[in-house]
């Protein structure tokens, strides 16, 4: 089975300033957080009830603890809110694609078609792809702002055909895709090795989930 993995990402925020940052917020909420505990604790011993507070609900609410709650809700939903999505020049790419391919060593050129799933967060990605003949995954990937020209994505991935699909070999390729606007379409290429010596054109049009 084939996991996520991380991407890098080019011209975008600084991830270990990101990192960073969320220390920052998670020093600050735990002392708060504690803080207010203590307060409530002591209030209530001066109103006569006999209230403790046990040293595990302070490790709970430690530094650390309150960083890697920080860091899942920032690596799975905030990142993806539009303006923080601006700020860090990340694109959110997540969602189903369908695919038009056109292969182009051959003449007459040969069309195909497929679809495409990024599954995504803050650090992690893979692009899974899915024609009638194979099914590939991304193994490596890059996300590029470009001013210019919009969002890039560069990615390293494996193919492999469909047990029917005898004639074709499992291969290595690599993909390069622009997206428009708005992301919701990309243009693109690649180009197989590795037991296939093809390449050609791509079209991605995000599908509504």
């Amino acid at each position: 089975m084939k996991l996520d993995h991380e991407y890098a990402l080019l011209e975008g925020y600084n991830r270990a300033s990101v990192g960073r940052w969320l220390q920052v917020g998670a020093a600050t909420l735990s002392a708060l957080i504690v803080f207010v505990l203590l307060s409530i604790v002591d209030l209530a011993k001066r109103y006569g009830l006999n209230v403790n507070l046990p040293p595990v609900v302070l490790s709970l609410v430690g530094a650390g603890s309150v960083y890697g709650a920080l860091y899942w809700l920032f690596s799975r939903h905030v990142w993806k809110l539009a303006l923080v999505a601006r700020l860090l020049k990340v694109p959110n790419l997540a969602g189903t694609w369908s695919v038009e391919g056109l292969t182009l060593e051959k003449c007459p050129n040969i069309p195909w078609s497929g679809t495409a799933r990024i599954i995504q967060s803050w650090d992690k990605l893979r692009i899974h792809l899915e024609t009638t003949q194979s099914v590939s995954d991304s193994i490596a990937a890059a996300l590029l702002y470009d001013e210019a020209t919009g969002y890039r994505l560069l990615y390293h991935y494996e193919n492999r055909p469909r047990i029917s699909e005898t004639a074709l070999s499992a291969h290595h390729g690599f993909a390069e895709l622009t997206f428009s606007p708005g992301e919701n379409s990309a243009t693109g290429e690649y180009f197989n090795g590795r037991g296939r010596n093809t390449w050609g054109t791509l079209k991605l049009m995000r599908k509504v989930d």
